[in-house]
């Protein structure tokens, strides 16, 4: 749900033209929408945007901000924020909503935004909620106003910028992550709200510590939600009631994962996932497959994944971490949801805890890229197919040498083309299963080059070491 209209301004329209009249914000008006915070004193969280000194405080506090990108998830103060500067610098603000309206209420902002400039010389704030609803072309049409200077442009978004935002526009508008509110910074919006006469001042309530730590635990971060649920509490115990841990948590009710299937939040969760089984911690890993899990994710998806970072991050090093992954996405598929998830942890918990090598995915992309330098190199005649007369006539294939019968099982004979010759692609690591590969292939190359010394010498080659 947008937040473009859930804190209504009290304030009468400052300049002639068309304005929203100002919304009454007694009644029925939500506990959240009476306790917007009207000065950037009020405003609570984002002290490494809004401390003194930091840039956006010190373009606020100079009246001179410019058009920016406010990004953070829901309820951590972007409208707010974005009502608070205009509020700062005297600029008109207008606000509409990617979601609800269009360019053709773009072209009548930008319209009413040249006449208040050119009749009174007051500047425009044109807040943009959900930005990142707007398709590329939509998002250009806001680029010749920005550049004149016709319209401050204070996009939000909870959707990464990166992705989502046009390129000519992030080079005009700086982005300013906005992050989800942390526990203390809800409680004391919590408390304010208590205490104030515009939240529940009048109601008198006994609020236990307890119950109002979990519901700041609860919120999530989202000042919006805190306050949704603060006032619901209220609503059960009634005026002068007393609002314990039981009360509280019948006011959360349920508590709803934050994560996007397709968004910034998948993909940072996964590379969470990815990254706690490479580092090798299970509790970790455990809990980010959870959040995956409850958030939604299609089991299927982290199967997948983790069948990559059994080659990938683990390899050789331990080679039944791949058995392992193929077995877990099986065994999902074979019991589904719920039992089948904890095939999907057991997984999980078996790869972080394994030796880690990265050897594989080295050799392999070493290997591709020589493939794509020499991609007309020769097979070796020795190596070569000779299934027919000619073949053998033209060299195919001769002296070629059967290793298993050669003594020790390995020959001197090489197998890369010339071009590549002595090459060495997979270099094993020390972890796990791979240091004895490495040093079986050691002892190898060691019998190679004796048996390339006997050939020479005419001596038969040294039996392998054991």
């Amino acid at each position: 749900m947008s937040d473009l209209n859930l804190f209504p301004s009290n304030d009468p329209p400052a300049d002639p033209g068309p304005q929203a009249s100002p919304i009454d914000l007694g009644g029925d008006t939500p506990l959240a929408a009476r306790m917007r915070p009207r000065t950037l004193d009020e405003f609570r969280g984002q002290d490494h945007l809004l401390a003194p000194g930091k840039p956006l405080r010190s373009m606020i506090d100079q009246g001179t901000p410019g058009s920016m990108i406010l990004w953070g998830p829901p309820g951590s103060g972007k409208t707010t924020l974005a009502r608070l500067i205009a509020d700062r610098t005297e600029a008109a603000f207008v606000g509409f909503s990617a979601v609800t309206e269009g360019v053709a209420r773009v072209r009548e902002v930008i319209k009413e935004a040249r006449q208040r400039r050119k009749g009174t010389g007051r500047s425009t704030i044109l807040f943009c909620d959900e930005i990142h609803r707007f398709n590329r072309a939509q998002q250009d049409a806001f680029l010749p106003h920005v550049e004149s200077g016709t319209v401050i442009l204070i996009g939000a978004t909870t959707e990464n910028p990166s992705f989502e935002v046009v390129r000519p526009l992030l080079s005009r508008a700086p982005v300013f992550a906005l992050e989800p509110l942390d526990t203390e910074a809800i409680g004391e919006i919590m408390d304010a709200a208590l205490r104030d006469d515009r939240g529940l001042a009048s109601m008198a309530l006994d609020v236990h510590p307890d119950a109002l730590q979990a519901m700041a635990r609860a919120a999530d971060g989202d000042a919006r939600r805190a306050l949704g649920i603060l006032e619901t509490a209220a609503k059960l115990v009634g005026p002068e009631g007393v609002l314990d841990r039981t009360q509280a948590e019948a006011a959360v009710q349920h508590r709803f994962a934050i994560y996007d299937k397709s968004g910034e939040e998948h993909f940072n969760t996964i590379s969470a996932l990815h990254k706690a089984v490479r580092g090798s911690d299970p509790d970790g890993a455990l809990y980010w497959l959870a959040r995956m899990i409850q958030g939604g994710e299609d089991p299927l998806y982290v199967a997948r994944r983790l069948v990559r970072m059994a080659s990938e991050d683990i390899g050789l090093a331990d080679p039944g971490a791949l058995t392992i992954a193929i077995a877990a996405r099986d065994a999902f598929q074979f019991l589904g949801p719920p039992e089948g998830e904890l095939a999907l942890a057991e997984a999980v918990v078996y790869l972080a805890s394994a030796p880690k090598s990265n050897r594989m995915y080295v050799a392999w992309k070493e290997a591709r890229q020589s493939a794509r330098d020499t991609p007309a190199a020769p097979v070796p005649l020795h190596i070569r197919n000779a299934p027919t007369g000619l073949m053998k006539e033209l060299g195919y294939g001769e002296g070629y040498l059967y290793d298993p019968d050669e003594p020790g099982g390995v020959s001197a004979q090489g197998y890369l083309p010339e071009e590549v010759s002595g090459r060495l692609f997979y270099r094993p690591g020390s972890a796990g299963f791979e240091q004895s590969i490495g040093e079986r292939l050691d002892r190898w190359r060691e019998q190679k080059e004796a048996a390339g010394r006997t050939e020479s010498n005419h001596e038969e080659p040294p039996f392998p070491r054991s």
